[in-house]
């Protein structure tokens, strides 16, 4: 009897997607939690200039970090590789210098890269809110204020664009002044489109966008905005969202870094990316929190 039943949950958890009674009763069981800000509303704390260049200097530094394993790209840029031969030898004296020894070919891990980058490293962890789930925290180093601090990563999906089975009792649904929504769930569905998406605009070997995100093992350190927990009465926000067009010079070679990926390739428009910028000075141990979220209905 109870593998019957079972079986019978089984074909009904694969088969109440398509009923239709199923989802009246069940969409407003759990709320999207959406960004709200108005059209009016100044979204900028930095310059995009600003993002820009600390995403380069991060992503930079992830590229040659894992330069031994570049050489595939590297081959078809022979420009790029003269370039970033020279920032590998820099990197290498430096290291030398600072280490005392010869140990230059050392590979630090992703968070240890961006704490050598940008003086500060962040993780996922339990909430310091009670029932609030994961949390992100600083782990390492001091944090000013006015500083790129993370990456809210995601599917960016269009005005009018399906979403509508990727939402259901998704609280990872980030939407942007103009409408533009991003995907930031790293599991079910969500994680299954994401993943579709990524392998569909891969060119060759240069991959388009990180998937590393999906997974406990981040490539980009900075992908881990979607777990950012709205503030509270007691937990006042520290950090806010800043929207963030991809411009066409981006170099290729370090789009790979890059946890956003449009869900229609046919629309041709700049990508969507959406950063957080901190309100004030940050201090090692504390936990990161956002503002301008509300609950939509």
């Amino acid at each position: 009897a109870a593998a019957m039943l079972r079986s019978l949950r089984r074909r009904w958890d694969g088969y109440k997607y398509r009923f239709v009674p199923w989802l009246a009763l069940n969409l407003r069981r759990k709320r999207r939690t959406l960004r709200y800000v108005p059209e009016s509303s100044q979204d900028k704390i930095i310059s995009d200039e600003d993002v820009f260049e600390t995403l380069l200097k991060v992503f930079k530094a992830l590229f040659i970090n894992d330069f031994s394993r570049q050489a595939h790209i590297l081959a078809l840029l022979p420009e790029i590789r003269c370039k970033y031969m020279e920032l590998v030898t820099v990197e290498q004296k430096q290291s030398e210098v600072n280490s005392c020894n010869h140990q230059s070919q050392h590979v630090f891990s992703p968070e240890e890269v961006l704490f050598n980058t940008l003086g500060f490293s962040i993780t996922r962890d339990r909430s310091s809110l009670v029932s609030a789930g994961t949390g992100v925290f600083v782990t390492k180093g001091f944090i000013p204020k006015g500083t790129l601090v993370s990456m809210y990563p995601g599917t960016v999906y269009r005005k009018h664009e399906p979403i509508f089975f990727q939402s259901l009792g998704n609280p990872f649904i980030f939407r942007c002044i103009d409408g533009i929504l991003i995907d930031g769930n790293d599991r079910g569905l969500s994680r299954s489109v994401y993943r579709s998406c990524s392998r569909r605009d891969q060119l060759g070997p240069f991959q388009m966008n990180d998937e590393s995100w999906l997974t406990s093992a981040l490539q980009n350190p900075l992908a881990v905005g979607q777990y950012v927990n709205n503030c509270s009465h007691e937990k006042a926000a520290n950090v806010c969202y800043q929207e963030f067009d991809v411009p066409e010079y981006f170099p290729v070679e370090l789009k790979q870094y890059l946890p956003n990926i449009v869900y229609s390739h046919e629309i041709e428009s700049h990508l969507r990316c959406v950063v957080l910028v901190t309100l004030r000075d940050i201090k090692q141990g504390e936990e990161l929190f956002s503002n301008y979220y509300t609950v939509v209905n």
